[in-house]
């Protein structure tokens, strides 16, 4: 998986500035400055790892001359006592990227793990499991990304590449066909290329937004599983359907049985467990 450099880059100078300030003083008052040394990145934990090339660039951004070996990549599943790299070099160089390696890898991981948890139980469905914007601010590239490492699909990145009107766009613009109406026409004056996703909380809803028609995807907001069954016969495929709200990895099948084409869930990136991981030095 390819990753965009220089977002990468832009995440790993700012955070290292906040992290190292004007020095590591721990290791530069405790470590010669041409100690060499070599440290082997240890799973304690069971998943799906992910941000490992991230780590590759936060070792070369530190020191260009650290040399990193890799065993295993993005995206495989691991277990205690697995160990996914090693790195050598410079040690004061390879303390001042320790902390920025793990914290970002455990967090990638364990938003891997927790879609990948997500996928396989959807196995057999033709439903998918979709992110949202609810990640940390200045790391959705690197939340999203981990979504996409342990299976899931990326819905928008942000406000700029989709019109999705939700519910108080729907209040505030005085109803769901002058929402869509006004999306359209925006769309059209501004030449964007952006689909159009309409939340709706009802029945009554729904059938308001196929009568507008012109829309890509209608978003079925905190539906109990009969109404979701009902309302996913009524679209007959004409839309894509996507369902949100009270989604859990214990319910998640429930509601691919009902027939959406994608279940969207803030859980994947808000409130997942970190994989649990440490950088251990390797003393001949």
């Amino acid at each position: 998986m390819e990753l965009d450099k220089e977002i990468i880059g832009t995440f790993i100078k700012a955070a290292l500035l906040e992290d190292i300030g004007d020095g590591d003083h721990t290791s530069l008052s405790t470590i010669p400055v041409d100690a060499q040394g070599k440290a082997k990145l240890l799973i304690k934990d069971e998943g799906v790892v992910a941000g490992v090339e991230v780590a590759l660039e936060i070792f070369k951004e530190v020191d260009a001359d650290l040399t990193v070996e890799v065993f295993i990549k993005d995206g495989e599943k691991v277990k205690h006592g697995d160990i996914v790299l090693v790195v050598s070099g410079n040690v004061r160089s390879i303390l001042v990227a320790e902390r920025l390696v793990l914290n970002t890898m455990q967090r990638m991981s364990g938003i891997a793990t927790t879609t990948n948890q997500i996928v396989e139980k959807l196995k057999g469905s033709l439903t998918k499991v979709l992110d949202t914007r609810k990640t940390t601010p200045n790391l959705r590239y690197l939340e999203k990304l981990a979504v996409k490492i342990g299976g899931g699909v990326n819905h928008r990145f942000g406000l700029y590449d989709m019109i999705l009107i939700k519910d108080n766009h729907v209040d505030y613009a005085g109803g769901i066909k002058n929402a869509i109406q006004a999306a359209q026409s925006y769309i059209k004056q501004h030449q964007k290329k952006l689909q159009i996703e309409v939340e709706v909380r009802n029945i009554k809803e729904l059938e308001e937004v196929l009568a507008c028609g012109g829309i890509d995807r209608i978003l079925l907001d905190n539906f109990g599983f009969d109404d979701l069954k009902a309302a996913v016969k009524l679209v007959n495929k004409s839309v894509l359907t996507e369902a949100s709200g009270g989604i859990t990895p214990e319910n998640a099948i429930d509601y691919a049985k009902c027939g959406v084409d994608y279940i969207s869930m803030g859980a994947l990136t808000h409130s997942v467990k970190s994989l649990d991981m440490s950088l251990k030095a390797l003393i001949s």
